[in-house]
């Protein structure tokens, strides 16, 4: 079986810097290199992205006002085929850096004239997959993280889901990361390996 190489964006969304988050993105990026993939991973802990201010400014084709790393990203974000959402769960629901990450997409929106259902504008084509990481396991744990990506990147911008790897029972969140005591790194280089397997 063929597989095409892919240009893969990974951006992590907070998490300390060799935390569970950091390890799955990690055991993920190897898997999809292992493939034969491009990947790059952008950290949010070393770039700074506010979130939108709603000024719209940047209406249609004008880059952002704000003067954070958020523009220098945009030409990565246009030339990457799948784009990885990647946080730890804070207060039940993907981190508030990779909150305003997704807020800024504002800014590459495009005029349409005839929206679907649901939506104001188009984005660019892009494929999507979430990481996350927790301490609980709950049945209920990454309900809200689930809901809001499928509900704004899939539905709203548009991008097509490539899946979900929610790796939950992490550790307790006051200690050290505990997730090589799981078989989550395992199945995350198996997500990114097999990320475009048919």
């Amino acid at each position: 079986m063929e597989i095409v190489m892919k240009k893969i964006l990974i951006v992590q969304g907070g998490g300390r810097p060799k935390g569970n988050t950091a390890q799955l993105v990690q055991a993920f990026a190897e898997g999809a290199k292992d493939a034969g993939h491009t990947v790059e991973t952008v950290s949010l802990l070393k770039q700074e992205v506010k979130g939108c201010l709603g000024c719209n400014a940047c209406r249609y084709g004008k880059p952002c006002i704000q003067k954070d790393s958020f523009n220098e990203m945009v030409p990565r974000i246009l030339e990457a085929d799948l784009i990885v959402f990647a946080s730890p769960l804070y207060f039940w629901t993907v981190s508030s850096k990779i909150k305003a990450f997704i807020e800024r997409f504002y800014c590459i929106a495009q005029e349409d004239p005839n929206p679907p259902l649901g939506r104001y504008e188009k984005y660019p084509v892009k494929d999507s997959a979430l990481l996350m990481t927790s301490a609980d396991n709950f049945f209920w744990t990454f309900e809200q993280a689930a809901s809001y990506y499928q509900f704004a990147v899939v539905n709203y911008i548009g991008f097509h889901d490539r899946g979900m790897l929610l790796a939950g029972g992490c550790g307790d969140t006051n200690g050290k990361p505990q997730i090589q005591q799981t078989d989550w790194l395992e199945k995350a280089y198996a997500f990114g390996k097999k990320i475009y397997e048919e």
